[in-house]
């Protein structure tokens, strides 16, 4: 960068914002850095910052933040910034597309498994001292859906196709050929996708478009004895809808990482249906998080450092 232009400030405001901070005084000893452990701490700094290194963006904080002109988040949803997208058009959103696939296509195809053969009903047994035989059908006889063909979408396709699985996908762009896809359908031919489905795994991102795009009647339109993934984001699923058809057998299980409000209050249902497995939004998280994420960051303030374009730029009309 030139030498009459002042070196940035990054402010971090994450959890881990001390191992962020040693990463770039190591890459970048140009760069001043400001951890910002809470929001109160943020409040404070916001000010000064160039770019804001943080999991979601503090919408509360936006009249103060003047300077501000790149947000970089840790999560591949950016979803929190989206209220206030109107008013954020001078500020560069980033994202963590692309650190994810590899890890939610793991938790994915795990999650089929255990649904595919009742692991709940194994480990429960188990528990009693009962041996009661079960058996089921291959994977490779059964179909897999993918709501939304993104980075994440497109890895559990090839993970699903690679088990033997027929794999039906929708797109925005469903005249796009993928590899990896033996049917690809448009938004408008959800209802079609879902009636063809044996597991119907969601990935879209949380925008105004996806809010409530799993309902009861997208419900009704699954078979029976099929199940739902969730890894997108809560908002994606109408949940007392899903709870409904939980109950009443409209669909047999799901397999939710993700819920209309989190943590999943201690009063829902969810937690003690025995068609259900609920984890506490874990499927993306990996040991060497801080690493792949900083692989993008740091490529990231490169570019910003020399006034080149950024990647993984967030389309805010979209929403991804």
């Amino acid at each position: 960068m030139p030498k009459d232009i002042p070196a940035p400030t990054v402010v971090l405001y994450h959890p881990d914002a001390d191992v962020y901070t040693r990463l770039v005084a190591e890459a970048f000893p140009q760069v001043r850095t400001i951890v910002a452990p809470n929001l109160e701490q943020l409040r404070l700094c916001i000010d000064k910052a160039d770019a804001l290194f943080a999991s979601h963006f503090p919408v509360e904080l936006l009249g103060q933040a003047k300077k501000l002109r790149w947000f970089q988040s840790t999560r591949a949803g950016v979803d929190c910034i989206m209220p206030i997208r109107e008013k954020v058009g001078h500020i560069t959103v980033t994202n963590a597309r692309g650190i994810h696939g590899d890890i939610i296509a793991d938790f994915v195809m795990a999650g089929v498994t255990m649904l595919h053969w009742n692991f709940r009903r194994f480990m429960n047994e188990q528990a009693e001292r009962t041996w009661s035989p079960c058996y089921v059908a291959p994977l490779a006889e059964k179909t897999l859906g993918v709501i939304g063909l993104g980075s994440i979408g497109s890895t559990i396709a090839r993970r699903a196709r690679s088990a033997g699985m027929t794999v039906v996908a929708s797109k925005r762009d469903a005249s796009e050929h993928v590899d990896s896809v033996d049917r690809l359908f448009a938004p408008e031919g959800l209802e079609e996708l879902l009636s063809l489905c044996d597991f119907v795994v969601l990935a879209v991102p949380a925008t105004p478009v996806t809010l409530g795009l799993i309902n009861g009647a997208k419900l009704a339109r699954m078979r029976p004895n099929a199940f739902l993934i969730n890894i997108a984001r809560g908002s994606v699923v109408v949940e007392a809808d899903l709870i409904e058809a939980l109950k009443t057998g409209t669909i047999a299980g799901a397999m939710l990482d993700v819920f209309e409000r989190e943590p999943l209050p201690q009063d829902s249902p969810l937690w003690d249906m025995p068609n259900v497995i609920a984890t506490p939004h874990v499927a993306g998280g990996t040991t060497n998080y801080a690493e792949q994420m900083f692989s993008i960051f740091g490529n990231n303030l490169q570019r910003f450092l020399e006034g080149q374009p950024l990647i993984n730029v967030v389309d805010l009309k979209r929403g991804y």
